[in-house]
């Protein structure tokens, strides 16, 4: 049999014969996934699988021990393009059980093999940030977490450039721009374990993006490598470890820091803030329920601890409107309104989103009740008018498409009238005036369900004071786009 033995102890239980030479120097590692196709085949040529056949690449991650040994050791020695066949002994393959009923006991096995591609393992569910090699395993199965304080080596490179060496530097996870990581860095080290080292490959939207990064000699648009080596952490308190004290202290500070990357415009990583004040806050112990303040003994906690959840919940919605989640923004405005009921940003946010996605009378009815409670809002009375303009460009297009749909109604039963004796024209036409007259009737009394609700508030504005009284009883402003 030909081929080169590729066996760590050399005894020939792998033959690898290249019949096509791959296009590039670099070979999978162990935690990258693989694509590939395959034929495989017994000794004798007799054909028991292949992909090619199915017509769908096969992909699995090295290193896993999700196939025989023969393709982890084979496929880790391949480049992308590569075209190979491997000849495998049974103890690398199905061994002495065999794979019945195609593959018989003791069978010596012959796969033809072509690489596609590979990647690391995925670190972000987009896939932007991947782990490309592990250089030294972790020990344990602890992770640092968002403010985990961590001790790590870096090296930072662009296009085989260094352009960050750095040693036993020291931060909390979440502070990593104070510190000059982007946020690919950070989220590559929640990935690993403790003595991990590894090789990372970050995108330009997890890397200094479009603008680049001066200071370091980056451009815009960068792939970025790095080399991480987690020397230790401190594992951040569980929200069971801390008590009704610490719980608000760290929430108030992460709230604040939120809010601060907010203003910066890293929504992403205001979100992951937001996140963790809600997880603090509604862990409350013993005997403690999903709304949180039950796990506070004294009033005054607990006030302070739902006046908290109440501008997470705000805020994630106002997260969730700039990067464009439009779900996520009414889930948190509605579990907003749950806390608070009259909450001025919560239903002007909950208007914003629903405008977003068409839902013109819905959001309208929102901003109509931020004017009933906060009359000397502006921008709700802004967004109120936009809805109006929109509802009524809608009704003209059903006014338009009902219109054409009568008409040919009309037309077919004048048609039928010729053809049928005793049913005439008049009592067609009769019966399409009727339908016309019903439909602008349900089209009439929509827009005056409409101009009510707007009379209605107009009318609370009066008696309010008017706007400067009002303005001068109302300390909270809304727009929209602003963390609480």
């Amino acid at each position: 049999m030909e081929g080169e033995d590729i066996t760590p102890q050399k005894d020939g239980g792998v033959l690898k014969l290249v019949k096509r030479e791959g296009s590039c120097d670099e070979l999978p590692a162990p935690g990258d996934k693989v694509w590939v196709h395959y034929v495989g085949t017994l000794l004798d040529g007799t054909p028991f699988d292949s992909s090619r056949e199915r017509g769908e690449q096969f992909q699995f991650v090295l290193g896993e021990g999700s196939v025989i040994k023969a393709w982890e050791l084979g496929v880790a020695t391949m480049r992308v393009g590569e075209l190979c066949t491997l000849t495998c002994k049974a103890e690398y393959a199905y061994g002495s059980q065999g794979s019945p009923p195609k593959i018989p006991p003791d069978a010596t096995l012959v796969f033809e093999v072509e690489l596609f591609r590979f990647r690391g393992t995925d670190v972000t569910e987009d896939g932007l940030v991947t782990r490309r090699r592990v250089v030294t395993k972790g020990a344990g199965y602890a992770r640092p977490g968002l403010g985990t304080v961590v001790e790590v080596t870096v090296e930072g490179s662009f296009e085989g450039r260094a352009f960050d060496r750095r040693e036993a530097l020291k931060f909390e996870l979440g502070d990593g721009d104070t510190v000059g990581l982007p946020e690919g860095a950070e989220a590559a080290i929640t990935a690993m374990e403790q003595g991990e080292e590894s090789l990372f490959a970050v995108a330009p939207e997890y890397g200094f993006g479009s603008a680049g990064n001066a200071g370091y000699g980056v451009p815009g648009g960068a792939q970025l490598t790095y080399r991480i080596r987690l020397a230790a952490f401190d594992k951040a308190k569980e929200p069971w470890e801390m008590s009704a004290a610490e719980k608000l202290e760290q929430s108030a500070l992460v709230k604040e820091k939120g809010s601060q990357r907010f203003k910066e415009g890293k929504y992403q990583q205001a979100l992951a803030q937001y996140k963790r004040v809600l997880r603090w806050l509604e862990y409350g112990g013993s005997g403690a329920g999903a709304g949180g303040e039950q796990g506070f003994s004294e009033e005054g906690e607990a006030a302070r601890a739902r006046a908290l959840r109440l501008v997470a919940y705000l805020n994630l919605a106002a997260c969730g409107l700039r990067l464009g989640d439009t779900d996520a923004a009414l889930e948190n405005c509605g579990k907003a309104l749950e806390l608070d009921e009259r909450s001025e940003k919560a239903l002007f946010r909950r208007g914003e989103a629903l405008l977003t996605v068409k839902e013109y009378e819905r959001a309208r009815d929102d901003f109509l009740k931020v004017l009933q409670l906060y009359p000397a809002n502006r921008a709700a009375r802004e967004q109120a008018a936009v809805c109006r303009k929109h509802i009524k460009e809608q009704q003209e297009k059903d006014r338009r498409l009902y219109g054409r749909m009568f008409h040919k109604l009309s037309e077919a039963e004048e048609e039928e009238a010729t053809e049928k004796p005793g049913k005439s024209v008049e009592v067609v036409e009769e019966k399409g005036k009727k339908a016309e007259e019903g439909k602008k009737e349900v089209e009439g009394k929509k827009e005056e369900e409409g101009k009510k609700k707007e009379e209605v508030v107009s009318m609370e504005v009066e008696n309010a004071g008017g706007v400067e009284e009002v303005e001068k009883k109302s300390s909270v402003s809304v727009e929209g786009e602003k963390a609480a």
